[in-house]
């Protein structure tokens, strides 16, 4: 079973790694071609064609009108293009408008930008561009370079692990149905609570139940990533929530002997999903209490456009070099220390994508031997979000 769950692991690195060197390969060029841009120019940026030209990556250099002053073999190839584009516009030439705003919003910005798309055609192609704005020293715009690098074989492993990933959880949630319900039997038909029997049901228990949060952990974080989880939005009353967050985990925290407060004073109201921030919220507060000290507290402040709900403990703190990795799936501080407490690693990669499915962010400050607070910033919107964005 531990084999499946390493496999798992092994092909979302893989995948990871490939994006992260696909990424930084395209960084390094348009930050050179950017740096070409501000010395001489438009001339000089396209006198890179030699570079460009052996690029696996698709290549568009515009003028400041738009036009096309250089495409290299990769980019006619990428787009079925039988002739040089040099001389139209991107509409004209691949009649792609994602590429075309890219453009137009270069001409007023400087930074990198970056855009994904999927190409009209029956094949389902899955597009990178990234552009960066040719600019004179006095910042005068005179152009842009786009690079564009084909993301569809990387969008069909990803599809595939998050496939195999609900899968193989599928299967495992029935046999393992299955042995807690005869374990739970056995355990009622057990008289003396010492024996060694009962040790060892007790034993096979708890590592099933364990099993099982691991399994609804990685259903949940699929169906996150795949975008099938929508959002049913309505106004809460944040206080009322934290009040359920704590009251449902008020027991656990007694056992360990950690004092939960809710420190929400003024009536703040958030418009989001009840069930899913009650989920990030428990998830960090239970955390809190698993890996804190004396105290877990919840509170929140509003600067007008956004709600910033923040859940403190005071424990041992985390590293700044864990700090940097803490919502990433499987990341654990203490791995030791984690499997002792029972956690699937998984539950502050949910927190992340919960606040990421409303529109935003989740950051942890801590340092050792200080803490911890677990920030969730959410936007206070004018109008509803889109409910099915992932």
């Amino acid at each position: 079973m531990s084999g499946w769950i390493v496999s798992i692991i092994l092909l979302g690195c893989l995948v990871g790694l490939h994006l992260f060197w696909q990424n930084r390969c395209r960084s390094i060029a348009l930050g050179q071609a950017e740096a070409t841009g501000r010395e001489a120019g438009l001339a000089k940026a396209v006198g890179m064609a030699g570079m460009f030209a052996n690029m696996p990556e698709g290549v568009l250099v515009t003028d400041a009108d738009g036009r096309i002053e250089f495409a290299n073999q990769a980019f006619c190839r990428l787009f079925d293009l039988q002739e040089n584009p040099s001389g139209k516009t991107v509409m004209e030439a691949i009649r792609i408008h994602q590429a075309n705003d890219l453009i137009e919003r270069l001409k007023v910005e400087s930074s990198i930008k970056q855009e994904e798309f999927m190409l009209p055609d029956l094949e389902q192609r899955f597009l990178q561009a990234n552009g960066v704005a040719i600019r004179e020293k006095d910042g005068v715009h005179r152009g842009t370079i786009l690079m564009f690098h084909d993301l569809t074989r990387m969008k069909r492993l990803e599809n595939l692990r998050q496939e195999f990933v609900a899968n193989v959880s599928h299967e495992l949630r029935t046999p393992l149905s299955i042995i807690k319900g005869y374990v739970e039997t056995l355990l009622d038909a057990e008289e003396d609570p010492e024996s060694m029997n009962h040790r060892f049901l007790a034993k096979i228990e708890n590592h099933s139940n364990r099993l099982t949060f691991l399994i609804e952990d990685i259903l949940t974080l699929s169906r996150f990533e795949s975008g099938g989880i929508g959002l049913e939005l309505r106004d809460i009353d944040l206080g009322q929530l934290v009040d359920s967050v704590l009251d449902s985990l008020r027991e656990m925290a007694g056992k360990k002997g950690v004092r939960l407060e809710n420190d929400i004073g003024e009536k703040l109201s958030l418009f989001a999903d009840s069930q899913r921030v009650f989920q990030a919220l428990n998830n960090l507060v239970e955390n809190g209490i698993k890996y804190g000290g004396e105290c877990v507290c919840v509170s929140a402040k509003s600067d007008g456009s956004e709600i910033d709900l923040c859940v403190a403990d005071d424990g041992p703190g985390i590293p700044a070099e864990a700090c940097e990795r803490i919502f990433e799936r499987f990341y654990r501080v203490d791995k030791a220390r984690s499997r002792e407490m029972g956690g699937t690693g998984l539950g502050l990669s949910i927190v992340k994508h919960v606040t990421q499915l409303h529109g935003g962010s989740a950051r942890v400050e801590s340092a050792p031997g200080e803490g911890a607070s677990f920030h969730l910033t959410f936007p206070i919107p004018n109008k509803p979000v889109d409910t099915e964005t992932g």
